[in-house]
């Protein structure tokens, strides 16, 4: 097989086996199969006869949405604000609850190798469910309402802080942390001086991160009774008022927008 050697910027060649070519073609041929055998099946349960006149739907659709119902827009101030809110709070609590099953999480700062396990738990099962599906659970169990949006957005982002500071843990220079241990301190005190200040800034730089994904995830909460301007956006969808509709999407582009802007110099002015 010809190769490009970096070093020497020629072609070389290099030995495959034949055993390596069989496993090779092997791999492709499944992989092969296995796009056919999925295209088939989506093939057999997709009505074609409605994807045909696609184009022309999603225009009418579309001309439908023009122009957009501008005086509808204060009837969303509120909505849009719970949204906010739903997606603030709800982060905030999700960050509190991930910041100690990270520490338990991570290799060299859980105090047992149990406790580890249950920790890596709690996050696989948090990030495994959509914050949708965890807001369906909460509505029937809370009711419907702000309050089983913020909790759902709080019970997602458990799992992806947890994750992504764990592993920032993980990683971090252990010549402070030995440096630490070395002069007789406690546990705490070489959590406190030799792990935290290395985590802290991507704490905030995956916190940030996290409510600007939860801005997106709260505006469809409202769809399922969770709060928000999702609601709004259901009730029109159902009632046709596709001119509302258009409103409605404008305002969440705009807010979308607006928290990237804001988290991004969040992240510029702690990281």
């Amino acid at each position: 097989m010809l190769v490009n050697n970096p070093k020497q910027s020629v072609p070389t060649w290099r030995l495959r086996t034949t055993r390596a070519q069989w496993l090779s073609y092997l791999a492709w041929l499944a992989g092969v199969c296995l796009f056919l055998l999925c295209w088939k099946q989506i093939s057999d349960n997709t009505m074609w006869v409605f994807v045909e006149d696609a184009g022309s739907q999603g225009v009418d659709l579309v001309s439908r949405m023009l122009p957009p119902e501008w005086s509808y827009a204060q009837h969303l101030w509120q909505p849009m604000w719970d949204t906010l809110n739903i997606a603030t709070l709800g982060t905030a609590l999700g960050v509190a609850m991930a910041f100690p099953v990270a520490f338990l999480a991570a290799r060299n700062t859980s105090p047992h190798p149990a406790i580890r396990s249950v920790a890596l738990v709690i996050i696989v099962a948090s990030r495994s469910i959509n914050s949708l599906i965890w807001a369906m659970l909460l509505v029937t169990i809370l009711g419907p309402g702000v309050l089983a949006g913020i909790i759902a957005i709080a019970l997602r982002s458990v799992g992806f802080v947890g994750k992504l500071l764990y592993e920032a843990i993980e990683e971090i220079n252990t010549a402070p942390v030995e440096a630490i241990s070395a002069t007789g301190a406690s546990r705490a005190q070489v959590m406190s001086y030799g792990v935290l200040p290395q985590v802290m800034p991507a704490f905030a730089g995956i916190s940030v991160y996290r409510w600007d994904i939860n801005i997106r995830e709260s505006t469809v909460l409202g769809m399922v009774g969770a709060g928000g301007i999702g609601l709004q956006l259901n009730a029109a969808i159902n009632s046709l008022a596709w001119s509302q509709v258009s409103v409605i999407f404008m305002m969440i582009l705009a807010t979308v927008l607006v928290s990237e802007w804001v988290s991004a110099q969040i992240r510029h002015a702690t990281i």
